[in-house]
């Protein structure tokens, strides 16, 4: 009798899609899934028709089209200065980063190899290093900071440690890892040889702190694999269209891996993206404050309705610790009876752990939504009530 492979047994399907699909049957506000109910800047609409009728309908370069890679490397020295990226030889165009973070991890990571994964953790990367063929050692993020235990992580770094994987602004908290934290990562990287996947598609939604990218400091540029994408800043989570920047010798291995599992990326919406990296600095200023501004809307009906708020500093996501609400049930139970009555679609804690049992009384809402959107998931969660124990 066929049978799926024993990697594909170890991890069941997206957590975060299922329930936005129970979202669209029982017609619930969706706070699931982290995608914007909005358009997209307008200049990127009409760059992505004017490249249709420019016909630029065929296959682009296999690792992304020269004005797209060029306005990549552009934009990330003009953000970042001291950050130089060449980008004939460090910068591949990809299916988006889901796609940029699988293949980063196939084209590096040999079976056998360690690779560590702060939780909570994005569901992707779990299985992301099952099937790279790498062993996924995890280091719990410590609430109510969401800090790192120095010595936690230093023991999780052993002599088949090839890798870590680090996200920030974080999904699903919120954290902004600090310069002190990062310190420390980098020191781990260069005394062991360890390459650091770094998810960087928040970059510009940060509320509190500052984002620091990793390969900016000192050593670190070699061994950083920077995975970016459009879909966050731009607001344009369909269209697919993602980046990797790594050093020539990686973006070797990372290149060819790209183009056996997708060849390559949208073409006329590389042309689209050629537009949207040229945007304005205050692009992204009103980026930021529009997302804060729908936090703060959202935080204070979370906690009038009586869940345990953790405030997240960046990107648009909320965790919350829901013991005083739930009476007694789990986060599944209660997650998916939410969906249900009063009608708001979240995502159960235990998704993103590898111990299940320490996510069981949290969820996390998603906030890149319209005010009138936000305002009905308030308005429903309004009527929640604790059901009995």
């Amino acid at each position: 009798m066929p049978r799926i492979s024993a990697k594909a047994e170890t991890f069941g399907e997206s957590v975060i899609r299922d329930m936005t699909r129970l979202a669209l049957r029982h017609e619930a506000v969706n706070l699931a899934q982290g995608f914007p109910d909005f358009p997209c800047p307008p200049e990127l609409k009409e760059a992505a028709k004017a490249a249709l009728d420019a016909d630029i309908n065929q296959y682009a370069i296999t690792w992304g089209a020269k004005r797209f890679r060029d306005a990549i490397a552009a934009k990330t020295s003009r953000t970042y200065p001291g950050w130089s990226v060449d980008p004939d030889t460090q910068v591949t165009v990809v299916c988006g980063a889901t796609e940029g973070m699988i293949s980063a991890m196939l084209a590096i990571l040999d079976p056998g190899d360690e690779i560590v994964v702060f939780e909570p953790f994005y569901e992707n990367y779990g299985p992301d290093a099952i099937l790279s063929g790498a062993v996924p050692r995890y280091v719990t993020l410590h609430e109510p900071d969401w800090s790192i235990d120095e010595d936690e992580l230093r023991a999780a770094f052993t002599s088949r440690t090839r890798g870590i994987v680090i996200t920030s602004p974080h999904n699903p908290t919120g954290k902004v890892f600090t310069r002190a934290e990062l310190d420390l990562i980098a020191e781990l990287c260069l005394e062991r040889d360890v390459v650091a996947f770094t998810d960087e598609i928040y970059e510009h939604i940060v509320y509190e702190g500052e984002h620091i990218p990793l390969a900016t400091l000192p050593g670190m540029a070699e061994r950083v694999v920077a995975v970016n994408s459009m879909s966050k800043t731009y607001s344009v989570t369909g269209w697919r269209v993602g980046w990797v920047i790594a050093s020539p010798e990686l973006t070797g291995g990372i290149r060819k891996v790209h183009d056996f599992v997708t060849v390559g990326a949208a073409a006329p919406l590389q042309e689209a993206g050629v537009v949207a990296l040229s945007l304005p600095d205050s692009y992204y200023d009103h980026l930021a404050t529009d997302y804060q501004t729908r936090r703060d809307a959202l935080l204070p009906s979370l906690e009038a309705a009586g869940f345990r708020v953790f405030v997240p500093d960046g990107a648009y996501y909320v965790m919350t610790d829901i013991s005083g609400i739930a009476g007694g049930q789990d986060d599944v139970t209660f997650a998916k009876r939410l969906v249900v009555d009063p009608g708001v679609a979240t995502v159960p804690g235990s998704s993103f752990y590898s111990r299940p049992e320490l996510g069981r009384s949290k969820i996390r809402f998603a906030f890149p939504k319209r005010p009138e959107t936000l305002a009905a998931a308030a308005e429903r969660l309004s009527r929640l009530r604790v059901p009995a124990a």
